[in-house]
């Protein structure tokens, strides 16, 4: 099989790695400025404009075969993350670690010395997200978040926890864009009619149940799609969002992104703070992005099948992708961590364009179990209180330890909140053409117990279960 065609569109800013010197006063000290979102020289305070990336593709319906920017080449596994820079000032060696950071400042002259283009452990990006929340801003989100559930927060948290050590993060990211065509088909179910049936069950008891008229239908669409900047993690750490020993879930579930806005990368813009670098390949993520980009589709689709409130069991789903746009990035987050006595790792993260917040806070779990018990014991009291006998001791009492199991269920997933996530196949940028429809009734299947139809799966989500291959 011949091998795809790919066309690299080059982003890098091809300047020599060293000083990034104000063409004004020669002051190496350039940094961006929130309030003003240009970069400022810090000493005769000239403004830069951002500049953008030549050659992208800006709207997925004009991509044809597969693009991808220059900073998404493999990593080179044996690069090394230490490069060692001369300093224009003085003359002295500088040793940056771009593992940590793209930039760092002269020990002797205090100039600032910068990595300025691609290098081949994946540390330099093509585009890069400015920050445009401040520090202060994140601290009031985070300790807004925090004070809400600090009633259930782990004693040690509670005592320990402070705002101050908050830092900005830049994280890597894939932006994928795609234009796709397909053709599904399958069975759409709709609700005609619902009521309720009188049966007996199996001591000859009559029972209500509430049953449905469901009329069935062959159902075929086939569309056109553009998807814009679906965004992905390109750290394994942050791919794993199931980890036990550390609330990743909680970062990707910030996003999305205002991505449209990203500039080209200058490693000033990353000045004052940390980055974290790229460690897998388009390959390690193609397989999950492309069900992503099918998942996308098929939640984009349901806006053309609102009939089908009983939902729609595709049979068939036919996807292929037109074209596709990588490019790799750099997105800011505020984040606060803390390990707890078992050594998990808990987050609070802020997204740094949008504001949105999400976190895990370790809990008192002794005191939740403690209150939650008081439920089921209350169950037990009430009617010993009143005398009560027999069946009506034992419905409380049931009652109790349902209440009992649901309060400690909710308050665990508010404090851990282990579902949370970015919901991509909602969220994505997308543009949807349908040039084809199928709607012809079959049949109607009567006295339902239930008002979906069977194997629906239109709200089916394929990306989140594809495991991501380490890159090592």
């Amino acid at each position: 099989m011949a091998e795809k065609e790919i066309k690299i569109v080059d982003t890098d800013s091809k300047g020599e790695h060293g000083e990034n010197r104000c063409p004004q006063c020669g002051a190496s000290d350039v940094t961006y400025n929130i309030k003003k979102k240009k970069l400022i020289c810090n000493y005769c305070y000239t403004e830069f404009e951002a500049e953008t990336v030549e050659g992208l593709e800006k709207d997925a319906k004009n991509l044809e075969g597969e693009t991808r920017a220059s900073g998404t080449k493999d990593i080179d596994q044996n690069a090394n993350d230490m490069i060692t820079l001369k300093c224009g000032g003085c003359g002295a060696e500088v040793v940056i670690n771009t593992k940590e950071a793209t930039n760092a400042r002269c020990h002797w002259c205090r100039s600032i010395l910068s990595i300025n283009s691609q290098i081949e452990n994946g540390a330099v990006p093509d585009v890069v997200l400015p920050f445009q929340l401040e520090k202060q801003e994140a601290q009031k989100n985070i300790e807004a978040f925090v004070e809400k559930r600090k009633f259930f927060a782990n004693k040690t948290f509670r005592n320990e926890f402070t705002t101050k050590n908050i830092m900005g993060v830049y994280f890597p990211y894939m932006l994928v864009s795609a234009k796709a065509h397909g053709n599904f088909s399958g069975e759409g179910g709709h609700v005609a009619r619902t009521y309720t049936i009188t049966k007996k069950n199996s001591k000859g008891e009559e029972k209500e149940e509430t049953v449905y008229d469901i009329d069935l239908y062959d159902v075929e669409r086939e569309f056109d799609i553009a998807i814009n900047d679906l965004t992905i993690e390109s750290s394994q750490d942050k791919l794993n969002k199931r980890s036990k020993d550390r609330t990743t879930n909680v970062i990707n579930a910030i996003m999305p992104f205002d991505t449209e806005n990203c500039v080209k990368y200058k490693a000033n813009y990353l000045a004052g703070y940390t980055s974290e670098k790229r460690d897998v390949n388009i390959s390690n993520i193609e397989e999950k992005v492309d069900a992503e980009l099918k998942d996308v589709s098929r939640h984009a689709l349901n806006q053309d099948l609102k009939k089908y409130d009983a939902g729609v069991a595709w049979e068939k789903e036919d996807f292929e992708i037109k074209g596709k746009q990588w490019v790799s990035a750099y997105l800011p987050v505020w984040l606060y961590s803390y390990q707890d006595q078992k050594r998990v790792l808990h987050y609070v993260a802020v997204n740094a364009r949008t504001g949105e917040t999400m976190g895990s806070i370790p809990m008192n779990k002794a005191k939740l179990f403690f209150l939650s018990i008081l439920f089921f014991l209350a169950g037990l009291l009430i009617p010993l209180l009143f005398n009560a006998e027999g069946e009506v001791v034992f419905g409380f009492a049931l009652a109790g330890a349902i209440a009992s199991l649901v309060f400690y269920g909710i308050k665990s997933s508010k404090y851990r909140n282990q579902g949370a996530r970015h919901t991509y196949e909602l969220e994505t940028k997308n543009e949807l053409s349908v040039l084809r429809r199928k709607d012809e009734e079959t049949r109607t299947k009567r006295e339902c117990s239930s008002s979906t139809i069977a194997g629906a799966n239109n709200h089916y989500i394929a990306g989140e279960s594809v495991k991501v291959q380490s890159n090592e």
